[in-house]
């Protein structure tokens, strides 16, 4: 769905087919944010309700509930410490990356690398660290399911809720903001979100899918470092050469 949304408002300007030049790209845009929002807080209330399904009582099924007693962990922190902690580091984080966008431009001319390939690559890559120990650690403690929620749900939660909230929140300040991510980074995401369906069809997980998801990303790594976007070659010609 995520592919949908980002992929017809590009297909729909590359073909030049807009009833309203300008216009149709935009409403398209904020009308598929909207559609895309209520179906992130569907699939939200639909996990909430899908993980109290799978608790079974006690006096139903004592013996379920004495094997799985073992693997379970006693939180460290209460719910609202964890919730004030969000809070603190939600805060500190968005200042730092008000620090860091600014600074984006300045640093791709320092070291002579694409914007894009900081913005898609190297900054997702040392931002998220947190997020891929943990989906590592969790893997070696041979809890798949909860590794994967940890990758691909951050991937989720950045497609279907971040990008269609800064639409909509663009909307509502009069800051015209669309699903236009040019072919190129529209093709990127069509490409990895195909990849990983594949592999996780069969729900099985080995080395070898691994180290093919790593050499994919490799490929999509070097693609944007050679990738330019035209945005900015219209507002700098001079780096067209």
């Amino acid at each position: 769905m995520a592919v949908m949304g980002l992929l017809f408002p590009a297909v729909l300007h590359a073909t030049q087919t807009e009833s309203e030049y300008g216009k149709s790209q935009l409403s398209l845009s904020r009308f598929t944010s909207c559609i895309m929002l209520v179906a992130y807080a569907s699939y939200i209330v639909f996990q909430v309700k899908n993980l109290n399904n799978l608790q079974v009582p006690v006096d139903e099924d004592k013996s379920f509930n004495e094997d799985t007693s073992n693997d379970e962990e006693a939180p460290e922190i209460s719910m609202w410490e964890s919730m004030i902690w969000i809070s603190i580091l939600t805060g500190g984080i968005s200042i730092l990356s008000e620090y860091l966008v600014n600074t984006i431009e300045g640093a791709s001319k320092e070291f002579e690398m694409p914007v894009s390939f900081l913005s898609v690559i190297l900054l997702p890559v040392i931002g998220n660290a947190a997020e891929h120990v943990g989906a590592v650690m969790f893997a070696v403690k041979d809890k798949l399911d909860i590794s994967l929620g940890v990758a691909v749900g951050s991937s989720i939660q950045i497609s279907m809720f971040v990008i269609p909230f800064c639409v909509v929140a663009g909307w509502m300040i009069d800051c015209p903001m669309d699903l236009n991510f040019q072919p190129f980074e529209t093709t990127s995401l069509f490409m990895s979100v195909i990849i990983v369906a594949f592999m996780l069809q069969n729900r099985t997980s080995n080395y070898f899918k691994g180290m093919v998801l790593i050499l994919c990303y490799l490929i999509v790594s070097a693609s944007f470092f050679e990738h330019i976007d035209p945005m900015s070659v219209e507002d700098n010609p001079s780096t067209a050469g």
